[in-house]
């Protein structure tokens, strides 16, 4: 052998070794919420136990929205856990038609169907039943002398309600309590929940509902009405966890075995309260629950020790903040940029074809009339619960004024010069490059401003698909009523549309063509 051949052999044998020394890729697991504040405590405890419990790096997700997103989720395999309830799972997923009050019986037919129709397993329950309720404010409760339910149907017609979306929808929420005590409420409001509790402190609404374990019902002093039909089915909390995520990682069933029945009623009631009137961070809340019931071991110190909840100005300056704006602006920037490289271009097709510009038209006109939550949800089975889905949806919002604007501009580009242009010998394809689009830029401009700015405010609704940005911490605020954790949010964005609108107007002079009037 060569000297060369030795010193490559013995070249390629040390990089054997050390890759072989190198550390393996540690394994990733995802755990989600939805977008109410125990549901986000239960995920950090889950999270907490695995990073003390097993060699798994833990990602989470919090704030999802609502039940069928985690859901989706889960099944995309976008998320590996969330903690879910028993009630959710017979009637939203598996949409049993009957009724079912035992609590052990739910639970085993549940974790039956989840494994043998989806591949999700049902782990040992929490130990909290976080059923639906409905509450009244104690002395409006009294002056109408209600203390059950079936109290209601004497005054259907002085009764305003305000119920959350998913309440509101469910057929073990609104829709089926209706069927089963009769109610037919005159006046009924669709609230965000974390918004409902104001709206009855404040006398806006007389009744809303509410989850057993809720932290709000003490600190509003409200009454929950008495379920006498027993109509609400039990809602156990547990963990649930892919079947592909749990062959491959069997240390998750029992890291989090150890929370089995650990977190009944009143200690979920607790720590919501340490959260939402405290004003402490969940992860501390977490960490002090799972510290003070040894549940640990020696990985306490590994676990983060924040502590109460910053305020506006401690949030407005810090570099989470910066993160969740740079985020934003990274959705804001990709979408615009993709709608003007599809609207501009169809803009220009369609103005010698009527029929092509009544359909583009009509169909980005229709798009805009899409609730913009409504447009992202519909986004997730095509592309799952990510940035892609968020990103797809404020495409879409944003190419209406683009194409709308390309189209006026470049038609409303004076016919004479066009002529003139043709009499010089111009073909069309130079007739548009050198005299229709430089007199239609700034119009083109104006509809890029537009869709900016509109895509600026709807991207802080990302947060409820788990794609980041400013609206973060707007949906964490809602929740917990904490306003200034919703300004935190707010005012960024706002001064985001602000230098997005005035620089963009810069831009759109500076593309005025020379020798026209500014």
């Amino acid at each position: 052998m060569t000297a060369g051949g030795r010193v490559r052999r013995s070249a390629l044998a040390a990089l054997a070794s050390a890759a072989v020394c190198l550390p393996a890729q540690q394994d990733r697991v995802v755990i989600g919420s939805k977008n109410f504040t125990e549901s986000a405590v239960l995920a950090e405890l889950m999270a907490q136990m695995l990073e003390a419990h097993t060699e798994l790096a833990v990602e989470r997700r919090i704030n999802l929205g609502g039940t069928m997103i985690c859901w989706g989720a889960l099944q995309a395999g976008k998320i590996d856990i969330y903690a879910d309830y028993t009630g959710t799972g017979w009637s939203i997923v598996l949409k049993e038609p009957g009724k079912i009050a035992d609590p052990l019986q739910a639970f085993l037919h549940v974790r039956r169907r989840y494994r043998a129709d989806y591949d999700v397993e049902w782990l040992e329950p929490f130990g909290l039943n976080n059923t639906y309720a409905l509450a009244m404010t104690r002395t409006r409760a009294e002056a109408l002398g209600i203390r059950r339910i079936s109290d209601l149907l004497a005054h259907q017609d002085e009764v305003r309600a305000g119920f959350s979306v998913e309440f509101g929808n469910r057929e073990d929420g609104y829709r089926g309590l209706a069927a089963a005590y009769g109610l037919e409420l005159a006046d009924v409001r669709t609230l965000e929940h974390g918004l409902a509790y104001e709206a009855i402190r404040s006398g806006a609404v007389d009744l809303i509902d509410a989850y057993s374990t809720d932290a709000k019902l003490l600190r509003y002093d409200l009454r929950v009405l008495e379920d006498d039909r027993r109509f609400f089915p039990p809602y156990n909390a547990a963990p649930i966890v892919r079947g592909a995520t749990l062959r491959d990682h069997p240390e998750i069933e029992r890291a989090l075995a150890k929370l089995a029945f650990r977190v009944d009623d009143a200690v979920a009631t607790k720590l919501n309260y340490e959260v939402e009137v405290d004003g402490r961070e969940v992860a501390a809340v977490a960490r002090d629950f799972l510290v003070r019931e040894g549940l640990l071991g020696d990985a306490v110190a590994a676990i983060g020790t924040a502590g109460e909840r910053r305020g506006f100005f401690a949030r407005l300056f810090s570099l989470e903040t910066v993160g969740l704006a740079l985020q934003h602006l990274g959705l804001t920037a990709v979408a615009v940029l993709l709608a003007a490289l599809l609207a501009i271009p169809l803009g220009i097709w369609i103005i010698a074809r009527p029929r092509a510009r009544r359909i583009a038209l009509g169909i980005a006109g229709i798009v805009q009339t899409i609730p913009s939550l409504a447009l992202l949800v519909f986004m997730i089975p095509l592309l799952g619960i990510d940035v892609k889905a968020a990103v797809a949806a404020l495409l879409l919002y944003a190419v209406l004024p683009i194409l709308r604007n390309t189209h006026t501009g470049i038609t409303e580009v004076d016919p004479e010069l066009v002529d003139a242009a043709r009499g010089m010998g111009m073909k069309p394809g130079q007739i548009l490059r050198r005299v229709q689009l430089p007199l239609a830029a700034r119009t083109i401009m104006a509809g890029v401003r537009t869709s900016t700015v509109i895509t600026i405010g709807v991207a802080t609704l990302a947060a409820f698909i788990g794609a980041g940005g400013l609206g973060q911490p707007i949906v964490e605020g809602l929740y917990l009523n904490d306003v200034d954790l919703i300004l935190a949010g707010a005012v960024p964005a706002a001064l985001l549309a602000v230098v997005a609108e005035l620089g963009l107007g810069r831009l759109e002079l500076a593309l005025q063509p020379r020798g026209l009037a500014a």
